[in-house]
């Protein structure tokens, strides 16, 4: 059979490694930020009672990366000294479960992974939910740090983040103790909670700033010796990824992507180096990607407004005003058999597309006659947010 794959040239030995996926044995141009951590969590080695700790940064700074790496190095810690009770951490993403009562029943879940006990179900009350957690981190007799990233998809459903903290003092555990690890890439979530849930927390707050291109440099010559032939890189490949993220948002994923790519586009062309002209092709790629995410992370609403938008840019109808839009909306919410928002709660999402990049916004001021209005057009590429939108209904 004849088929159209073919034989190329081979830049990386280990491609996983410039994939978000990998996670480093050993964490580069972080050592404050583990210093704070490790200082923070020291008392979970030391006996007593552990402190709530919310890590904030920017997406791809290394808050999750770090906080594995600290729940590892613990648990090690834990075992290795003698008198210190049993360590065990557990991690959900709030982004898929973004509801104390989900993010609940997914711990519960994760917790019961290496037993033979039946995984919980929704449909439960929230008190049944509750005390199956609280059954399963009192069977460690030891302590449970429940990490919670992406917290701030709870908004301000704080429950969870109330009962955790006081399940002692309410005497919902005895002989273990539980704390809160947070991680969110939104500085003001704690101001939505509240005010008993933050006096309850009196967690400890780990800043991660974006990296520098120095500090990108260095991440990316650790990840090209481990995932590259050793003389694939022009000289100038891995200081422009750098300063491009760097410049950009500071983020060592986003370098890793456009290190990644321009390797990419290198093999497809069958050459043996690669070059900063490949650096920019990548740059190309790397943001169709990032604005295909973005997509993905709306909500399900907020897709369907701007699905409304691009059916009406690719027809040729926009700029075009909300009221005129909303019909087009209520056919793409009854396409996805769903029913539609009214039209002012239409119209705040198409002021959130606007903020987020997605839409540009006009302000039209006709006088008195004419009245003064807002007019909405695509900004990004129509195809590109079909794509987005099919892959996530599939």
């Amino acid at each position: 059979m004849e088929t159209p794959f073919r034989d190329r040239v081979e830049l990386f030995t280990n491609k996983d490694v410039l994939k978000d996926h990998y996670e480093p044995e050993e964490i580069l141009e972080r050592d404050e930020e583990i210093d704070q951590y490790a200082n923070a969590l020291q008392d979970v080695v030391d006996g007593w009672e552990p402190d709530n700790v919310f890590v904030y940064g920017k997406t791809g700074v290394g808050k999750t990366a770090v906080t594995r790496y600290m729940m590892d190095a613990l648990e090690y810690e834990a075992r290795d000294r003698d008198g210190v009770d049993t360590v065990a951490s557990v991690e959900v993403n709030c982004h898929h479960h973004p509801s104390s009562y989900q993010a609940a029943i997914a711990l519960v879940n994760e917790l019961r992974a290496d037993t033979d006990r039946d995984p919980l179900t929704t449909g439960l009350s929230t008190s049944d939910v509750l005390n199956a957690l609280f059954d399963e981190i009192e069977a460690r007799e030891g302590t449970v740090l429940i990490v919670l990233d992406e917290i701030d998809n709870l908004g301000d459903d704080d429950m969870l983040l109330y009962q955790l903290p006081r399940a002692k003092t309410n005497g919902n555990i005895e002989d273990s103790q539980v704390a809160v690890v947070g991680i969110s890439n939104d500085y003001t979530f704690r101001n939505d909670l509240s005010p008993k849930v933050q006096d309850t927390l009196c967690e400890r707050e780990i800043k991660f700033p974006p990296y520098d291109a120095n500090e990108l440099v260095t991440i990316l010559s650790d990840r090209a010796k481990r995932g590259l032939r050793g003389d694939v890189l022009e000289d100038g490949v891995i200081p422009q990824c750098a300063a491009l993220a760097a410049r950009d948002r500071g983020s060592a994923r986003q370098a890793i992507d456009l290190l990644r790519e321009a390797v990419n586009v290198a093999v497809e062309d069958g050459r043996e180096v690669v070059t900063e002209t490949d650096v920019d092709t990548a740059v190309e790629r790397v943001e169709r990607g990032r604005i295909k995410d973005s997509i993905k992370d709306l909500t399900t609403h907020g897709q369907y407004v701007l699905l409304a938008v691009t059916e009406m840019a690719v027809s040729g109808e926009t700029p075009v005003r909300a009221k005129e839009l909303y019909e087009v909306y209520e056919d793409v919410a009854a396409g996805y058999a769903s029913e539609p928002l009214s039209q002012r709660s239409v119209h705040d999402h198409l002021n959130d597309l606007s903020m987020l990049g997605f839409l540009r916004q006009h302000d039209r001021n006709y006088g008195r006659g004419g009245g003064q209005f807002f007019e909405y057009e695509l900004d990004v590429d129509a195809e590109m947010v079909h794509e987005a939108i099919a892959d996530e209904s599939n």
